[in-house]
């Protein structure tokens, strides 16, 4: 077997262990925690069919690519929950490390341009980053609104830290964003999520 090959293969090989990083998500129908792997692959599905309503023409293959690559850092840099201040203030540092590990298995070419294409997701400036960002936050808020609302209320997310987030969602699909906002408001109101000055539901 040719170098190039092999290294593939052993990249191929390595991501597998990104079905082993469990989220805080939960599975529709209150199943077991959903794992990054299937968190990935059901963005990129998402993106495919949602993607006529991005607010600007999109590359959707790239996007998809995107959705499919952003976590396979967290095979060594671990998950970090949306709301957890404390990790989230290392994440950066914790995933510019992994990245380069990770992404170092493949041949220099490959390894540049998944790299590039992590850091263009990161930096959430194209309208590729933000439409699969808008994925990244829409996947999580359609699971947890199916299981009626059990993981923002076990985690006692307050409105601003959901909106913060969410808000961003704007920014890849307006039209996405009225969704995501009228399920907000369902969940505030029923008490799933506490209500802030701001956010009253």
């Amino acid at each position: 077997m040719d170098e190039r090959l092999k290294k593939q293969l052993d990249f191929s090989l390595l991501i597998d262990q990104e079905k082993n990083i469990m989220r805080r998500t939960h599975l529709s129908g209150y199943g077991r925690a959903e794992n990054d792997a299937e968190h990935a692959w059901h963005m990129a599905i998402m993106a495919y069919l949602l993607r006529e309503y991005a607010n600007e023409p999109v590359d959707i293959g790239k996007v998809m690519l995107m959705c499919l690559i952003h976590d396979i850092v967290e095979i060594e840099a671990g998950d970090t929950y949306a709301y957890d201040q404390e990790n989230l203030k290392t994440q950066k540092m914790r995933e510019d490390a992994a990245k380069e590990k990770i992404f170092s298995v493949l041949p220099e070419d490959q390894k540049q341009e998944l790299i590039a294409l992590f850091d263009e997701f990161e930096a959430y400036e194209t309208s590729e980053a933000k439409f699969a960002k808008a994925m990244d936050n829409l996947q999580p808020l359609l699971l947890n609104h199916s299981n009626g609302g059990r993981d923002w209320r076990l985690h006692e997310v307050d409105a601003d830290q959901v909106y913060g987030r969410q808000g961003k969602t704007v920014l890849g699909s307006e039209k996405l964003f009225e969704v995501v906002d009228q399920i907000l408001k369902e969940h505030i109101k029923a008490g799933d999520i506490k209500p802030t000055p701001d956010h009253q539901g």
